[in-house]
């Protein structure tokens, strides 16, 4: 593996822990009711400490109960995505694969129609995402599996068609959907939006989440050995294949939680990782964690902009797709996509 590494990491790291709380404190000061700094740390605070309160009940309300879970909800969300689309990049030992390349969204995207249609309800909605979005991973590892290909190529080939096939069942759900309720409910839920997110949403995605990531950094300098290649891993002793099921089974945990709460929201699990890696060079052991502060950053941003900018909320899908692809190719044209 090349062995760039950052001009002044101290820095860099620095900023990569710094820069998440200074945008989570800044975040709780946006949006159409005004609060006050001072307040937003009191309100905050008052939750852990005996703090007598000297504001509205309704400010309360907008911190702890309209802001906070949103917040914490684009900081897990972006943070997820861009650490699964690391891991993924380095299992597959390729830079364009993102989270959604085995197939996730679509699955999640089918599995959130099926609710949407049968049964209407959120938390319906939330756990039919997450459950197909693994159920397509499973497929493409069945698929793999069963025509004994026992490659990455296969796998990632087996995710096209695994994708390609729920995106067809969604069209039929939504050519079959009624054009004036279930419709919109389901389209809008694709573009990917936090806007209803709320402290109960967020309970299962932590669960899943925090213990998946946590996994996936104290695996991270594995990964380096994957990056050499599986021949000169099994030479140092590692399991090739078992440690490549474990990480893509994490990284699709992370994703499919992700995207069971937001929606579909691209490009994210795809750029930021490129972003991380020229920032704090290609050792996975740096780029992880770098990738997981910058995606959370990142969407978080993008979220502040889609409630603050216009009066109509702008879909986070729609938002990270008009940034992310401009981005991507500017990348691209430069010559920065790759592992140094």
């Amino acid at each position: 593996m090349p062995s760039t590494a950052p001009r002044k990491p101290a820095l860099a790291t620095l900023l990569l822990i710094v820069l998440p709380v200074i945008l989570f404190l800044l975040s709780f000061l946006l949006g159409r009711y005004p609060v006050a700094p001072l307040t937003v740390i009191k309100v905050i605070a008052a939750r852990f400490l005996p703090i007598t309160p000297d504001w509205p009940p309704v400010v309360s309300s907008v911190v702890l109960d309209v802001r906070l879970p949103r917040v914490i909800a684009a900081m897990v969300v972006g943070g997820g995505l861009a650490i699964a689309g690391a891991s993924y990049q380095g299992v597959f030992r390729n830079p364009l694969v993102s989270p959604f390349t085995l197939g996730v969204s679509a699955g999640a995207g089918f599995g959130a129609a099926v609710a949407i249609l049968l049964f209407g309800e959120r938390y319906a909605t939330q756990a039919c995402a997450f459950v197909f979005g693994l159920l397509a991973v499973a497929l493409c590892f069945t698929m793999n599996r069963f025509f004994r290909l026992n490659s990455t190529i296969a796998l990632v080939l087996g995710g096209v068609i695994v994708g390609s096939l729920f995106t067809a069942l969604l069209s039929l759900l939504k050519y079959v959907a009624d054009p004036n309720s279930k419709l919109p409910v389901i389209e809008f839920w694709l573009l990917g939006s936090l806007s209803s997110v709320s402290t109960a949403d967020l309970v299962p995605v932590l669960v899943v989440t925090i213990p998946s990531a946590i996994l996936l950094l104290a695996l991270r300098w594995r990964l380096n050995v994957l990056a050499m290649g599986d021949e000169q891993a099994r030479i140092m002793g590692v399991e090739v294949g078992r440690l490549r099921l474990v990480l893509i089974l994490l990284s699709t945990l992370i994703a499919a939680s992700a995207v069971s709460i937001s929606g579909i929201i691209g490009w994210v699990g795809l750029v930021i990782p490129h972003f991380a890696r020229i920032i704090v060079g290609p050792d996975f052991r740096r780029l992880l964690p770098a990738t997981l502060s910058l995606g959370a950053c990142y969407l978080l941003i993008i979220d502040d902009l889609a409630r603050t900018v216009t009066s109509a909320e702008v879909p986070l899908g729609i938002l990270t797709a008009l940034i992310g692809a401009p981005v991507f190719m500017l990348l691209l044209g430069r010559g920065k996509l790759g592992w140094a």
